[in-house]
């Protein structure tokens, strides 16, 4: 069976080797507030322009295409910086009444650096957004503010206090540790377990700002060594995690504080196996993988009057398309990616 072959008489979005997408990554902008050094360069961003960016009503539709057609279960808003586009909370509100095939009613996410979140939590909530992650990479305001490139700490700490005042759970913290800042792993394990979060560490991924290379990378084993120098008593959890990207372990502080945490190890433990995910651009393109080297443009497609049936061949096209592992056949665990064209912000993770 050839791309060419995909029809929407398929169910859903296969791909060659066994996996079915049913996670909605929705980039809404390329732009954000900050300018992390793990995601693009502190200068010379070139932005999407205005007119390249999908509409309300575009977004909505290929969400609506996703969920009642394709068997889209679950949709995350991302960005750039999600919350820079003002009518978010519309979009989720759209979201939130589709129901799938069978009346599944998608889970919504949001993917947010948490900088305004403090105003806008409440209202996102009553829209129907049901879980988020937050960024935040270091509680030290020097060391955020040398990764984010912005003295915005105070905001993302309000953002989280909002999010869990608004009800949300669980409340998710993602953070890439710096090899530089070793200290701020268990530092901010110790500040999830206060706060009843669950923290994620993300491994550094070669799609950020130039300069990438896998010597730059805290791995998932030096993640669980520094944790374990600084007294964390950690059980990996071994029950099958499916398609989540973050294997988890429960851990107990040296004080008897319990909980659990996740690493996302992309580069040094892949999971490309079980990936359930498909990506929206905020400029209209299918991605099928983080690190994949083309995209599929439907912006072109839904401006030229393509029918709904037209644009689903074109997604199921796309991921038809997928390959093994890490955006080139064959790559799984031998260190090799994808040279991505766009850095993280204009994907959305």
């Amino acid at each position: 069976m050839t791309a060419s072959q995909v029809s929407v008489r398929a169910a859903g979005l296969p791909d060659r080797f066994g996996r079915v997408a049913t996670d909605l990554r929705v980039s809404v902008t390329d732009r954000c507030n900050l300018r992390c050094t793990y995601c693009m360069p502190a200068e010379g961003m070139a932005w999407l322009p205005r007119r390249e960016l999908l509409t309300d009503d575009e977004l909505l539709r290929l969400i609506r295409i996703g969920v009642e057609r394709l068997g889209v279960t679950k949709v995350r808003f991302t960005g750039g910086e999600p919350l820079i586009r003002p009518t978010l909370e519309t979009l989720i509100a759209a979201t939130s009444a589709m129901r799938g095939p069978d009346g599944v009613v998608p889970a919504i996410a949001l993917t947010t650096n948490g900088i305004g979140l403090d105003r806008r939590a409440a209202g996102l909530v009553r829209a129907g957004l049901g879980r988020v992650n937050i960024s935040l990479d270091s509680l030290d305001p020097d060391r955020f503010a040398a990764v984010a490139r912005r003295d915005r700490l105070d905001d993302v700490l309000a953002g989280i206090d909002a999010a869990l005042e608004a009800g949300l759970e669980p409340v998710k913290i993602n953070a890439v540790p710096q090899r530089t800042y070793r200290d701020d792993v268990p530092e901010l394990l110790s500040f999830c377990l206060d706060r009843g979060l669950e923290l994620r560490f993300i491994e550094y991924m070669p799609i950020g700002a130039p300069g990438w290379s896998k010597d730059a990378v805290i791995s998932a084993d030096d993640i669980l060594s520094a944790l374990g120098e600084a007294g964390y008593s950690l059980s990996e959890d071994r029950r099958p995690r499916g398609s989540a990207p973050a294997q988890r372990w429960s851990v107990t502080a040296p004080d008897g504080r319990t909980g659990r945490v996740g690493i996302i190890a992309s580069v040094t433990r892949p999971f490309c196996g079980d990936c359930s995910r498909t990506r929206l651009t905020a400029d209209g393109q299918i991605r099928n993988c983080l690190f994949s080297t083309r995209e599929t443009d439907l912006r072109a497609a839904l401006r030229s009057g393509a029918s709904d049936d037209e644009l689903i061949m074109l997604w199921q096209g796309e991921m038809w398309r997928k390959a093994e592992a890490h955006g080139s056949d064959g790559a799984h665990g031998s260190g090799e990616f994808g040279d991505s064209a766009r850095r993280m912000s204009a994907i959305g993770g």
